[in-house]
């Protein structure tokens, strides 16, 4: 018998309540892809290469251009049809002269398309991009190892008022994300997930207390774009083909006329997403080469076809790579989840503030905003006036006008995101500090009403009558002020909500016909 200071201890597992065991395992890291997202042109870019087959950029192009418009159709089947082993005739196929390459007919695209591109599809006559035969046979030898959409949608809300869809999306690895479908008169935004979890740690976002777990690729965070189209055009197909009572009335009561234009105005139809905001799961820019690729892709002609001020990407604050951003893409948005209007304050709500002073922060973000006037300006010089060493001018800042800021301002591209919570943060004093803080700046700054989440701390969201006093005190310093209009807080909407719901296995998730969904079985699973 051992003696008493050397019993063995009970294992843990011994230990644990039946509550406890219940409990869905979490895994703290990401397997890796197999298979591999076809959407992922770095890493499939990088296997051609090592494995000797030879394709130009521009074929690579005409590649996902076709598979974009063709509404990504299952990879053996798309495949299949562009070596001409199908018999639908739905891409035409001929080898040229030298047997090296086949011509597709870009006019017809593989399959049906399930959601509506942007793009039209061209139907100008002599179009045939040539595609290798070696590129192609690669492809076909490997099929096993890519697909053409590697998660799936696990389910999806809508809120009452069918304004918003939340998405929840399940990786191949068993890791599950958000994204969330937001309309808007006329328009779409999709918020998308960068991360799996996020090592941030904000106090008040429940993605915060999922800690740090993996990337997603390039293909992933696409694909998240894929299921959003494919849900948006299933819910607008739905609400097309019936009159509703104040239509039937039109009929009858409006001229022709006013009839008429009102028709134009909803020709105008939502089932497009037209903006794309990187305020899903994770930090975009600790993810940085993928979040970039994907930026690249959203503002493709040939694909996504977003304008460069349609994209924004969303960050804590990674002062090095908001730089980085501002120099490989300043022309997308950059949007600055602030906070606080203080170091000391934005450290307790925000543990990942402590490397990033809110002073350099804002120097950035102002950096961002005027780097395309910037760029204007530095092209107007005379080279003989001497720049760095890449050939650049030094123009700072404070060099730009009151005129040229507030036309830069217009454009949104440098924004301030601040959550209002009740406490420090929401007082009168935050609000003239905030100010100060973007004085001179011309900035454009969010308040966005907290949204209760299941965190530690027990926060809430100061009155309307706290927040509209506080817009306009922080407008009074010359910044574009506004409340964020809430969206989504009946499915659970905030950031990593119905993941961390599903991961506590609260019952919110198993069964969402128990909420207050629609009716027409649009925020059922799928």
């Amino acid at each position: 018998q051992l003696p008493a200071d050397k019993k063995m201890k009970r294992p843990y597992h011994a230990t644990m309540t039946t509550a406890s065991k219940s409990k869905p395992k979490i895994k703290r890291f990401r397997d890796p892809l197999s298979p591999k997202p076809i959407l992922d042109r770095a890493a499939l870019a990088k296997a051609l290469r090592s494995n000797g087959v030879s394709l130009k950029d521009h074929q690579l192009d005409s590649f996902y251009q076709l598979l974009h418009r063709s509404g990504y159709p299952p990879l053996r089947e798309f495949v299949a049809e562009l070596r001409g082993g199908g018999d639908r005739g739905s891409v035409a196929s001929a080898c040229d002269n030298d047997g090296g390459s086949v011509s597709v007919a870009e006019g017809s695209g593989t399959g049906s398309s399930n959601f509506r591109t942007k793009n039209a599809i061209s139907s100008r006559p002599g179009r045939r991009p040539q595609l290798p035969k070696s590129f192609l046979s690669y492809l076909a030898d490997n099929i096993d190892d890519y697909a053409t959409l590697t998660s799936k949608v696990q389910m999806h809300r809508t809120s009452e008022d069918g304004t918003t869809t939340k998405i929840v999306v399940e990786l191949q690895d068993k890791h599950v994300v958000e994204s969330v479908l937001m309309r808007h008169e006329g328009r779409v935004t999709i918020c998308v997930s960068s991360q799996v979890g996020c090592a941030m740690g904000c106090t008040f976002c429940a993605t915060g207390t999922m800690g740090m777990r993996g990337n997603l690729s390039q293909g992933e965070i696409l694909e998240q774009l894929v299921h959003g189209s494919r849900i948006l055009a299933r819910s607008t197909s739905s609400d097309e083909g019936e009159a509703s009572d104040d239509e039937m009335i039109e009929s009858t009561t409006i001229p022709e006329e006013e009839r008429s234009k009102k028709r134009r105005g909803r020709n105008k139809r939502p089932d497009l997403i037209r903006n794309v905001v990187f305020m899903g799961m994770g930090e975009p820019l600790n993810n940085y080469s993928n979040v970039l690729a994907t930026c690249r892709a959203l503002i493709d002609r040939r694909l996504w076809n977003l304008s460069h001020n349609r994209v924004t990407v969303s960050t804590v604050g990674v002062p090095a790579r908001m730089r980085d951003l501002t120099r490989d893409l300043p022309e997308v948005n950059l949007a600055l989840s602030l906070h606080a209007p203080d170091q000391e304050t934005r450290e307790q709500i925000v543990p990942a503030a402590k490397g990033a002073p809110v002073e350099s922060l804002i120097e950035a973000l102002d950096e961002h905003m005027m780097a395309l006037a910037k760029r204007k300006l530095m092209g107007n010089r005379n080279p003989q006036q001497g720049g760095d060493r890449d050939g650049n001018f030094a123009v700072g800042t404070a060099e730009f006008n009151v005129e040229e800021r507030q036309s830069a301002s217009k454009k949104k591209r440098a924004m301030i995101e601040y959550v209002m919570l009740e406490g420090d943060t929401s007082t009168i004093e935050a609000a003239h500090k905030l100010g100060k803080l973007c004085e001179g700046r011309h900035l454009v700054v969010n308040l966005i009403p907290y949204n209760k989440t299941d965190v530690k701390d027990k926060l809430a969201c100061p009155s309307e009558e706290r927040m509209q006093e506080f817009r306009r005190i922080v407008s009074s310093y010359g910044s574009f002020c506004s409340i964020r209009r809430t969206m989504g807080a009946d499915i659970a909407g905030a950031c990593g909500q119905l993941v961390v719901e599903q991961e506590k296995g609260q019952s919110s998730v198993g069964d969402i016909e128990d909420g207050p969904f629609r009716k027409d079985g649009v925020g059922k699973r799928p």
